[in-house]
């Protein structure tokens, strides 16, 4: 096999681990050395970090190790939350005359938001967890920003934000930057109220609720109503900007998640291995307990190597430039460039 991943976990954060999970992925693979290392491990690193990617370049046998810290960790063989932990996908070394790549590029950061200059230019794809410590070629980041490409491969995505509209367009007639307050001639809680079920509208699943500003764009959370009949939004609005509500449903969500893989992959084709970026808010504590987009994956491409990480957001490339969503799924399904 050109790749194989691995997963350790253990009551204390230590070098060890990242060996554990890079000589599983070797043996996985069947390669006695890598040519890239994909390392992702839990924040119980964030002090360790340093000693644990040098360790994952001795047991690799390569210098070319990238990844991040992360708020939880998968492989296609399970998920781990609540104990220090560190993930690997290795691949095999590249051929001698490379075939190029896709031009995508894999990115990790720290930073609360999208850098400035990963918004436009370069197609990115990759993890956001606030103060994470990123690194790439074998070395930790001073600035928390990493970012490499994958030559010889070709990255397939499907992306499942994870939002089901509740209802048609609506256009905002009042609102003061962060505060909504009437839409399509109504208070703006009581426009929600209307398209919430009926059981829902005495207390409103806040958590579960944000507001589109087109289908397939990265929510805006609802983090507060006003007794006035007002919402506070996590981002400004504009009179006259059309929006609708949008409710995180767990069946409408792993529906999403299938069909973007059914899009993605052909089954009769199946990926070299892939790589998966997930929300903290997602995963398992979204699916009450088990990860249906995993399960997903597994269904459509079993046996697949699969790396993944839980974080804050993710980065995922569209045609309008990078975005940064929240409580989404990006998965990216890998197939070689060469003939």
């Amino acid at each position: 096999m050109s790749a194989g991943s691995g997963l350790a976990s253990a009551a204390q954060a230590s070098p060890a681990l990242a060996v554990a999970a890079v000589e599983t992925a070797l043996a996985a693979a069947g390669l006695p050395r890598a040519g890239q290392v994909l390392l992702f491990l839990t924040r119980d690193f964030d002090r360790q970090a340093r000693a644990a990617v040098v360790a994952a370049a001795r047991a690799g046998g390569t210098l070319q190790v990238a990844g991040c810290t992360a708020s939880g960790l998968f492989t296609e063989a399970g998920w781990s939350l609540d104990q220090p932990a560190a993930a690997a996908l290795v691949l095999a070394p590249a051929a001698a005359s490379p075939a190029g790549d896709d031009g995508l590029h894999l990115c990790f950061t720290g930073h609360a938001r999208l850098p400035y200059g990963w918004q436009s230019g370069s197609r990115r794809a990759g993890l956001q967890e606030s103060d994470a410590v990123a690194w790439s070629a074998g070395r930790v980041a001073a600035d928390s920003c990493a970012e490499i490409v994958l030559p010889g491969w070709r990255a397939r995505p499907a992306h499942a934000p994870g939002l089901h509209p509740l209802g048609g367009d609506l256009t905002v007639d009042a609102c003061d930057a962060y505060e909504l307050r009437q839409v399509d001639g109504v208070d703006a809680l009581d426009s929600l109220r209307a398209a919430l079920p009926a059981e829902w509208r005495r207390a409103p699943p806040w958590h579960r609720l944000a507001l589109l500003r087109s289908p397939g764009r990265s929510g805006i959370a609802i983090l507060s109503a006003g007794a006035d009949g007002s919402l506070t939004l996590g981002e400004a609005l504009s009179a006259g900007d059309t929006v609708r509500w949008a409710l995180r449903d767990p069946a409408a969500a792993e529906r999403e998640m299938r069909d973007a893989l059914a899009a993605a992959v052909d089954a009769g084709q199946p990926p070299e291995f892939a790589l998966s970026f997930s929300c903290i808010g997602r995963g398992p504590l979204f699916y009450g307990g088990e990860d249906r987009d995993l399960q997903a994956f597994r269904d459509r491409c079993p046996g697949v190597p699969l790396l993944g990480a839980y974080g804050t957001g993710q980065i995922v490339p569209g045609p309008d430039g990078n975005l940064m969503y929240h409580n989404s799924t990006l998965t990216l399904s890998y197939e070689s460039l060469h003939v």
